[in-house]
């Protein structure tokens, strides 16, 4: 069944050419790499934005009256005084540096060790991974439920925007990358979503409209699984009550909320799964109706892991619309610091934005 979603990329002298279902999508490379930029720049100012939210509220949704501030020199204040934030993107420009270094092929290996022996500090399902690396235990089985009780987790749904980066309107290949990646630090649920995030990137470069990104990406996902029955269930409250995302929310919330699976959240109203943190970014990009800001702003309000779930619904919503077509308010923090490399890193946002285009050349 997956193999109905390979878009054929034909590169010819000026412009990509990519077949969806039939459809061909016609794109000058300017336009792929304003794309790429627009992903990229998305998920920085995103994470930026819900940065001083994030699991402060948790099974609510921030209040109306809790404003979010924003100004040209917040990202810039925040690569100065708390870089530690922008860890949704480090850990993706790590994967990115491999595939640079070892080529599209790189074996699983090579992204792990390249995880585990980062100067960054981790958490959650990164870090039970990079323990079991560094003790011998190699993916897939780092990741496994029987050896990383954090299996069910955000921690590669937020790390996954490469995967659909570098594979614009091939939500397969950008599978494939994820089965490589996704199980050194997840399984389950945290991989799916994973899976799921990679698949709405690589749809972003081809669909026009997020209805149809959201929806035609979940068909990585198998059926069954409680992961695709959550993310359809919010597709069909926006259908059922598109001018309402609190009641959305709400249903949402009140079905599948409970953490199962982070041994910090069983018992606390922390809810790091990956499964409930996606859902929001859902009722973000599809009641964000592509509007840039209204997109995070929901997200984030949602509530929980509300720098990265903004992160992600922007970085989607980017790379729909491009670089050029994202707000100046917003791009201008990004502007100040787009040469700047992220911390732990040698690669800025411009810097991993020319590698992302080289890479999805060569699919």
């Amino acid at each position: 069944m997956r193999n109905r979603f390979f878009l054929l990329l034909l590169l010819t002298a000026t412009a990509l050419t990519m077949s969806a279902r039939g459809r061909m999508v016609n794109m000058s490379k300017a336009e792929l790499k304003d794309r790429i930029k627009g992903g990229w720049a998305g998920q920085t100012i995103g994470c930026t934005y819900g940065g001083p939210t994030e699991f402060c509220w948790r099974g609510n949704i921030i209040p109306e009256d809790k404003l979010i501030e924003w100004n040209d020199s917040v990202v810039a204040t925040y690569f100065d005084r708390s870089p530690g934030l922008y860890d949704d993107v480090y850990m993706d420009l790590t994967f990115l540096a491999v595939m640079d270094r070892l080529g599209l092929d790189a074996p699983a290996d090579s992204f792990a060790m390249a995880y585990a022996r980062a100067p960054y500090p981790l958490w959650h399902a990164n870090q039970v991974g990079r323990y079991n690396i560094l003790r011998g235990i190699m993916p897939p089985a780092s990741g496994h439920w029987k050896n990383n009780p954090h299996a069910d987790d955000i921690d590669y749904q937020i790390e996954a925007d490469y995967s659909g980066l570098v594979s614009p309107g091939m939500p397969v290949v950008s599978t494939a990358l994820s089965d490589k990646v996704g199980h050194i630090m997840n399984y389950g649920n945290g991989w799916y979503g994973g899976v799921y995030v990679g698949a709405m990137y690589s749809l972003a470069f081809t669909e026009s409209d997020v209805p149809s990104v959201v929806t035609k990406a979940l068909r990585v996902i198998p059926r069954k699984s409680s992961f695709y029955q959550c993310m359809s269930e919010v597709i069909r409250m926006h259908e059922l009550y598109p001018r309402d995302w609190q009641r959305a929310w709400r249903a949402i919330e009140n079905k599948w909320s409970k953490e199962r699976g982070c041994p910090e959240g069983v018992k606390d109203p922390l809810n790091i799964d990956a499964l409930i943190n996606c859902a929001y970014v859902l009722v973000g990009l599809l009641y964000g109706e592509g509007d840039f800001h209204r997109t995070m702003m929901i997200s984030c309000r949602c509530g929980q892991d509300s720098d990265c779930n903004p992160a992600t619904a922007a970085g989607i919503l980017g790379t729909m619309i491009g670089y050029n077509a994202i707000p100046d308010e917003w791009k201008r923090a990004v502007e100040l610091v787009e040469n700047r490399p992220f911390a732990y890193t040698n690669m800025s946002l411009n810097i991993a934005c020319d590698i992302t285009f080289r890479l999805a050349l060569k699919q």
